[in-house]
């Protein structure tokens, strides 16, 4: 989803309408590149002991979703599309008058660009060749809602809010202030496991999809996440709460302003030896393209770290390497970034190591992640500068927060009320 909301940024920077299509029975234009064998369907008259030779996909093969995705990439490829190496599922034509964007997930499309004669061409070809549903300007995407405001686009998902808490039951009125209390600590030994886990699990996976113009509530997903084995009552009060948080921000989405820049930036923090269990650390980053937050993570550490300072450091391992994806990404969307992206990071020893040429005792154990980082240094690829705690934005994605500092990082993350309280 951060190609999307990358997408959505960069046309709204440069104020490109935003068009939608769809494709009917999609899997059907499959052409398939090995034998396949089915049997005669019921009904229709066929000799004994013969099956059919399948000539296209159907839906429920297997083979199905690729054998449309290569037929439609060959199909755009021929009106001079070029599918992006860093996301198969962006094509993108270059005319003489701009260039034209079309994402692709299944068999629905965004499609914008600054080239209006090329868009139509565009959307004819596509015509000619499968059977199109013209949906005009973008309003809803995968579950996604698309606002557009003389200030740029909202995108939001009060629908799929509502529906979730009514599959919850979650009908009184009572919200929460914070999607997780800072003064609870989830292990998986609180409480008694639950009888029904698929209750849970669900609620758990719709949680997930939230998070796509949810990034408050991103920390708490990724804890209550954790716990889909054996889930335990503390763990489903902790989800019941995060549903809670939840209804109280049921306007709320992310906000992508015309008036914003199209310059790359980004936040890196970490949260040494949070996890009560294994005492591993919690990586948390965001980037900005200008005003506009496209991309953000929360994610425990793979190892546990002696140090804050290498916690930190593994974290900006894992910021730099999204940094890279993200600039070939907005190259290939016709947005490159002139300069080094600026990377800010509030471990002032972290910084430190990533500029020292010296490998010494304290930093062999993260060697590879000083060389990766350096060699970006010293590309001019990125330049770390220092923040201070209360100014920065990702550590929201670290640990869960009181209400005033939890505001205040919400704030930051450019959300936005789409419907009134």
């Amino acid at each position: 989803m951060t190609s999307v909301r990358s997408l959505l940024a960069v046309a709204a920077a440069k104020q490109w309408p935003l068009l939608q299509m769809d494709v009917k029975n999609a899997f059907l234009n499959g052409t398939l590149s090995e034998e396949v064998y089915m049997k005669p369907p019921p009904g229709t008259s066929s000799p004994p002991h013969k099956v059919c030779l399948l000539r296209r996909a159907l839906y429920g093969l297997k083979q199905a979703p690729r054998a449309w995705f290569d037929t439609f990439s060959s199909t755009i490829t021929q009106l001079g599309f070029t599918s992006s190496p860093h996301d198969t599922t962006l094509f993108t034509r270059h005319t003489p008058q701009g260039i034209v964007l079309l994402l692709l997930y299944v068999d629905d499309m965004i499609i914008t660009g600054n080239d209006p004669q090329a868009i139509s061409d565009l959307q004819h070809y596509l015509g000619q060749h499968f059977e199109m549903k013209d949906l005009g300007s973008l309003n809803y995407f995968l579950g996604l809602e698309v606002s557009r405001r003389s200030d740029g686009y909202l995108l939001s998902q009060a629908k799929y809010v509502s529906d979730l808490l009514a599959r919850s039951g979650i009908t009184d009125s009572n919200t929460a202030s914070t999607p997780l209390d800072p003064n609870v600590h989830l292990t998986p030994y609180d409480g008694v496991p639950l009888e029904e886990v698929s209750p849970y699990r669900q609620l758990v996976g719709s949680l997930i999809y939230l998070t796509v113009t949810h990034p408050g509530i991103a920390y708490a997903v990724h804890i209550v996440s954790q716990f889909m084995a054996v889930p335990r009552t503390i763990h489903f009060t902790a989800v019941l709460r995060i549903l809670r948080y939840i209804k109280g921000t049921l306007g709320h989405g992310l906000q992508f302003s015309s008036q914003s820049s199209l310059v790359l930036s980004g936040y890196s923090d970490a949260d040494w030896a949070g996890d009560p269990t294994d005492r591993r650390s919690t990586t948390g980053y965001c980037f900005y393209l200008g005003d506009s937050l496209i991309s953000w993570r929360s994610k425990k550490q793979s190892v546990v770290s002696r140090s804050s300072t290498k916690s930190e450091y593994r974290a900006l391992a894992d910021t730099t390497a999204e940094l890279l994806w993200l600039r070939w990404l907005l190259a290939d969307m016709g947005v490159p970034q002139q300069g080094p992206t600026l990377l800010y990071c509030d471990n002032r020893s972290a910084i430190q190591i990533a500029h020292n040429d010296v490998f010494h005792e304290r930093t062999k154990h993260i060697e590879n992640d000083c060389h990766f980082i350096r060699h970006h240094l010293l590309s001019n690829t990125l330049l770390l500068q220092p923040v201070s705690t209360t100014e920065q934005p990702a550590d929201i994605f670290t640990k869960a927060l009181p209400f005033t500092r939890f505001n205040q990082l919400r704030t930051k993350l450019k959300l936005t009320a789409t419907l009134p309280p």
